[in-house]
């Protein structure tokens, strides 16, 4: 299956989060949504990636936008990276169970590894895909390239 292509409509979601509850992305209408899935959790370019939503929260909101990070990892693992990482404004989800069933919804998901490919995609308001990159696994995507879409994407 190949990834969600820009244009593509695909809607709210839920899912647990590192802290416990169940976000719904319903909470956020009218806002965009960055999904940013990464393949695992404890890893050096995973941490970096993630590191890097935290540290643009707030240019993240000044944007209408909320930076979510994915992964097949559960609950008390995220839980725990989250802690060591220092994530505290962002939500890392946990796409557990069905396993990367949110991944393969979005064409994201790798059956032979286990886990997702690492992949930007940015839902509108309306949660219509605009902006999809996949990545290769050991590449940190540039924040900036996300950030960039955003300021100049037209509204």
């Amino acid at each position: 299956m190949s990834p969600i292509e820009v244009g593509s409509q695909f809607g709210d979601f839920s899912l647990p989060s590192h802290t416990e509850k169940t976000v719904d992305t319903k909470i956020f209408a009218g806002k965009k949504l960055l999904l940013s899935f990464h393949p695992l959790a404890w890893t050096e370019v995973c941490a970096k990636q993630m590191q890097s939503l935290e540290s643009n929260v707030d240019v993240f909101a000044s944007l209408n936008t909320v930076p979510l990070g994915l992964s097949v990892d559960a609950v008390p693992c995220k839980k725990a990276w989250a802690k060591t990482l220092g994530i505290e404004k962002v939500d890392l989800l946990a796409d557990f169970w069905p396993h990367g069933g949110l991944a393969a919804k979005l064409g994201l998901f790798i059956d032979k590894f286990g886990f997702s490919q690492r992949a930007n995609v940015i839902l509108d308001e309306d949660r219509k895909a605009v902006f999809v990159k996949v990545y290769p696994i050991r590449e940190l995507p540039d924040i900036r390239e996300v950030l960039d879409f955003l300021k100049f994407a037209p509204r």
